[in-house]
């Protein structure tokens, strides 16, 4: 399982990004995408999740109303909409793999993209 995350950069506070994770040697039948963040100095945590077998994904309560993960399973990527970006949102973001269904859980994820940076200047 190869993950690849893109999108990251440089916005101002109230700005938005779309972050995307393209996954390659699992099939979009049976999956959970999760979405992390490690800010310098902190561990991470979890941001948001995804799965092929639950209607509804999973949201911080930080980025809840904020951001909107979804898929496109024909193009095997899952996405990160984030809007009213804040300073404090600055991060790697990593996405991450697991089967089905989504844990809020570090540990259970066993395939990590390499991270991209999100940087929020207030």
């Amino acid at each position: 399982v190869q993950l690849v995350e893109s999108g990251g950069g440089l916005v101002q506070a109230g700005g938005s990004l779309r972050l995307s994770c393209a996954g390659h040697g699992f099939t979009f039948d049976d999956y959970a995408i999760g979405w992390f963040r490690q800010a310098p100095g902190k561990g991470r945590e979890a941001v948001s999740c995804i799965s092929s077998r639950q209607s509804t994904g999973f949201y911080a309560d930080s980025v809840k109303d904020r951001f909107t993960i979804s898929s496109d399973n024909a193009k095997n990527t899952v996405y990160l909409q984030m809007n009213s970006l804040k300073p404090e949102d600055t991060a790697v973001y990593y996405c991450a793999f697991r089967r089905s269904p989504c844990i809020v859980v570090v540990a259970a994820y066993y395939s990590w993209g390499q991270g991209t940076q999100v940087t929020v200047s207030s």
